[in-house]
């Protein structure tokens, strides 16, 4: 289950991830593994500027930040530098607390968790680039580096099958709202535990839109099973569901837009230990094309091969990197 981290959390769920950071720091993060591929450098790395480096690159435990942390770990080879895999970790604040004690170099970060979760703002800002400075900007005490985001943004949404979506035509949040109020019954939703009770979710949802769905009419259950019942069933009209998420096209579905500006923007950026990006400034050179190619529509794609096709997360980056060119196999 992917871990999502957000302002307005239950305090249970809050100490539960700082225990779970505790208990990392504790065992002085050991686990991980040599990146042994044999790539070199395609448009980037050239000259190999990272020879005789020895750096660290971390991830969270869902398909996608795993799929990311690996895509710098092999840019960061190609240059040159011998890498350790310490991706996939356990939620956000393990991965978070890595690279901020200096146990791991990089990772790619969302710009509304920093903003919420670690930097402890109730509201975000409607800009993303905005948002992104200002993470940015707080950071630099914290001994955390931010480089450019990519416009791969990956938040809530809600999601429909097609085939339903074909009698109701909705395209944004407020033709629910809309629908809701004048057939209650139509709108059933599909959503995680912890969605229907943060303000950042249903509840909040809810009122920035006027919205009303009978609670008799809401379904809890796990994220991988939303898909399948709005998908499939009759069930779920509608569900909770991530705008990266490759089962989105996979099961062909339809995601409404957030016309309101209710959910936080969750842009994708590298984050690095600030004292490892001051000895080895390059680094920004080698990652910022890389940022660039990674759209939301790429993350999808990518998301699916691991999560539709069962794709290791490991070559599902380097298929990408190499067809992109930026890396070459050695």
């Amino acid at each position: 289950m992917r871990t999502r981290t957000f302002g307005g959390r239950t305090a249970a769920l809050l100490a539960a991830a700082v225990l779970a950071a505790a208990g990392l720091a504790g065992c002085g993060l050991k686990s991980g593994s040599p990146m042994v591929d044999e790539v070199t450098p395609g448009k980037l790395g050239l000259g190999e500027p990272l020879k005789g480096a020895s750096l660290t690159v971390t991830s969270k435990n869902f398909s996608e930040n795993i799929v990311l942390g690996q895509m710098i770990g092999l840019v960061l080879k190609a240059a040159g530098a011998e890498v350790l895999d310490r991706t996939n970790l356990p939620g956000s604040i393990s991965a978070r607390e890595a690279v901020a004690k200096g146990d791991a170099d990089a990772m790619y970060e969302y710009t509304g968790t920093a903003w919420i979760t670690y930097q402890g703002n109730t509201e975000p800002i409607d800009d993303p680039q905005a948002q992104w400075e200002a993470v940015r900007d707080a950071d630099l005490k914290n001994g955390v580096a931010w480089l450019p985001q990519s416009s791969l943004n990956n938040t809530y949404t809600l999601a429909i099958s097609k085939k339903n979506n074909a009698k109701y035509g909705l395209k944004t949040l407020s033709d629910v709202a809309e629908l809701a109020r004048k057939d209650p019954s139509a709108v059933t939703l599909c959503v995680e535990n912890e969605f229907a009770s943060r303000q950042d979710g249903l509840p909040g949802m809810e009122k920035a839109y006027g919205m009303k769905i009978p609670a008799g009419n809401i379904q809890k259950m796990d994220a991988g099973i939303i898909y399948t019942q709005v998908s499939k069933s009759d069930s779920c009209l509608l569900g909770e569901a991530y705008t990266t998420d490759g089962r989105i096209k996979a099961m062909d579905l339809d995601t409404l837009a957030d016309d309101r500006r209710f959910f936080p923007n969750y842009n994708a950026a590298p984050e690095l230990n600030a004292k490892t990006l001051a000895k080895y400034p390059v680094i920004a050179e080698l990652l910022d094309p890389v940022t660039k190619k990674l759209t939301t529509e790429v993350a999808q794609e990518l998301n699916a091969k691991v999560d539709v096709e069962g794709q290791d997360p490991h070559e599902v980056a380097k298929e990408w990197l190499l067809k992109e060119g930026f890396i070459k196999e050695g």
